[in-house]
């Protein structure tokens, strides 16, 4: 038995053989050809490009179909490139000049492109590679077809194990045969990763060799909570995961009798549960899980998942149409968070985005308060789209009180240019902001004088706050949402809204684990705003506490004075409640 550990992108556990993609590429042999047919030759290229793009089309139009419009964008790059007069240009001048096969000629020109790629400076174009490559396999699909490990050879369900899939291949799983999805590259932010999370699929990336240890037909096990994979478990550890499963699957069986039922405490105290979205499609997901509204919409994945920046039209009708898939409901708009680990290049001189550490440096509101054209066109789709429904705006990674007054600043630039135009807008929109780095938590109070609501980002505020970080390995375990100090400033931030009678959420993954809940409504905290697949299990918790029950919680850990003692007690007061889904789960993040 092996057990892995990598990027977690998509939730779950699965239980399946490996089916193995092929790792190596295989090379296409030069083939010289006459004079005379290298004509013949160019004709084949371009029906193989006219081809390829059709394909593409159609990929787009099911992809915006089953995932969701914003999501199919990602491949308006792909039709991009084979529309690029230069670079199909280039593989017919290679066919003619240097008289050789148009496959060949294809192989060699875009294998040069993406290596030059991969050795960019930019992670953006880095990333493309892969885009390049799945042009590659389809334009030989057409010129000699293939005869490459695909998916279509899959008989039943499996567990897809990939150097790296493109975008096009993760957009065609077929989620009733491929139960989970693990790569040695990509992270986060990737396109794969992106699509993956859309699927639903319990998904790990950045595994960087498991295509090396796994074969086709070997049993693995795939933890899309922890990033765990395991290689031919053992019979314990197949045996502790099929029954983690049978536990989940019955619990959710359980979960599924709270539809429509209200998060109320056994004392009566009503509770309010949002969901966090990346795509205005993933509302139906939130709603279904009895979402009461939108607490985080991360508008910056309209950027992530784009090839270019999106204009104020197209993030005005993103925002319309959450808006409408609310139908009244309350939606949270979260201002552009992008720097650090997620990276739009066109954005950002070479300089920013090459920071030696991005996670302090030009990113978030700092990054919009420097690029004011950018700033102001996504405010100004916000505030036209406000008329159509209960729209909240809030500011993210604000650390000191200049920086909030110079958004609201610019926020009232826009509104008198809106009205100087005639274009209507809501006036009195609520204005918010995220706490999530310890020197705004300290100041809670005298930014609460300033805004109408807070929501507290703990996976930020845990990093910033313990100095660690959260995506690196070696130090994971220093990385934890019980940390004394965080829980302090999280009391902190709780009781400075409640002096100034505005409101307070949690938006961090600290709000989706059941174990923190007792312990953050002993705190005071009444809004929860959460990944939407998680409502179901914290609604039972609320349901099966009193507010007096969870103070005595939070007293008690208010008392311990490392991580270690919160999270042992934590877990031992969840599972007293929750035995079915506490036994099986890892409180540390």
């Amino acid at each position: 038995m092996q057990i892995k550990r990598g990027i977690p992108v998509s939730p779950g556990v699965a239980i399946f053989t490996a089916f193995v993609m092929d790792a190596e590429d295989q090379p296409v042999p030069r083939r010289p050809v006459a004079m005379a047919k290298t004509g013949e030759e160019v004709d084949r290229l371009e029906k193989a490009v006219a081809a390829s793009i059709v394909e593409i089309e159609g990929l787009t139009e099911q992809t915006a179909s089953s995932l969701g419009e914003d999501l199919s964008k990602i491949f308006s790059f792909h039709i991009g490139m084979l529309n690029d007069p230069q670079l199909i240009g280039q593989i017919k001048t290679m066919v003619r000049t240097q008289r050789v096969s148009a496959e060949y000629s294809v192989y060699t020109v875009l294998r040069k492109l993406a290596s030059t790629f991969a050795a960019h400076d930019s992670q953006l174009v880095r990333k493309t590679v892969t885009d390049v490559k799945d042009l590659e396999r389809r334009i030989l699909k057409h010129l000699i077809g293939s005869s490459r490990e695909d998916l279509k050879n899959l008989k039943g369900s499996a567990i897809v194990v990939a150097h790296d899939l493109t975008p096009s291949q993760t957009a065609m799983l077929d989620k009733r045969k491929i139960k989970a999805l693990v790569t040695d590259a990509g992270g986060r932010t990737s396109h794969t990763a992106i699509l993956a999370h859309a699927l639903g699929i319990p998904s790990i990336v950045g595994l960087e060799d498991v295509t090396s240890e796994v074969s086709t037909g070997d049993t693995i096990v795939v933890d899309g909570n922890r990033g765990i994979v395991v290689i031919d478990p053992d019979a314990a550890k197949l045996m502790e995961y099929r029954q983690e499963a049978r536990q989940m699957a019955k619990h959710a069986t359980m979960l599924r009798e709270l539809k429509d039922k209200p998060a109320v405490t056994k004392d009566g105290t009503e509770i309010t549960l949002y969901g966090n979205i990346e795509f205005p499609d993933e509302i139906h997901l939130a709603l279904s899980n009895d979402a009461a509204g939108i607490g985080l919409y991360r508008t910056e994945f309209l950027y992530l998942a784009s090839d270019v920046i999106p204009s104020e039209e197209s993030q005005y009708e993103s925002y319309v149409t959450a808006i409408q898939n609310l139908e009244g409901r309350p939606l949270t708009i979260r201002t552009l968070d992008l720097g650090a680990d997620k990276v739009v290049e066109d954005l950002t001189p070479m300089s920013l985005w090459q920071e030696r550490n991005p996670f302090l440096g030009c990113r978030s509101i700092r990054l919009c308060l420097q690029n004011l054209p950018l700033f102001k066109t996504q405010i100004r789709a916000i505030l036209r789209a406000s008329v159509e429904g209960p729209v909240k705006i809030m500011f993210p990674l604000i650390s000191n009180i200049m920086e909030l007054r110079q958004a609201k600043m610019i926020l009232s630039d826009v509104k008198e240019d809106l009205e100087d135009q005639g274009i209507p807008y809501r006036d009195d929109i609520p204005v918010g902001m995220m706490i999530e780095v310890p020197s705004a938590a300290l100041q809670a109070l005298t930014f609460a004088h300033e805004v109408d609501f807070f929501s507290i980002g703990t996976n930020d505020l845990i990093q910033y706050t313990v100095a660690v970080d959260r995506s690196n390995e070696r130090i994971a375990n220093l990385y934890s949402a019980a940390h004394p100090a965080v829980i302090t400033l999280i009391k902190e931030v709780i009781r400075a809204s409640q002096r100034a009678k505005i409101d307070v959420s949690l938006c961090g993954e600290m709000a989706s684990d059941p174990e923190f809940t007792m312990l953050l409504l002993g705190l005071g905290l009444r809004t929860f705003s959460i990944t939407p697949p998680a409502i179901p299990e914290i609604k039972q918790i609320i349901r099966s506490v009193s507010i007096e029950q969870c103070r005595r919680v939070a007293r008690k850990v208010s008392g311990f004075d490392s991580n270690r003692e919160v999270l042992n007690y934590l877990k031992g007061e969840a599972g007293k409640i929750m035995p079915e889904v506490v036994g099986g789960r890892s409180i540390g993040y």
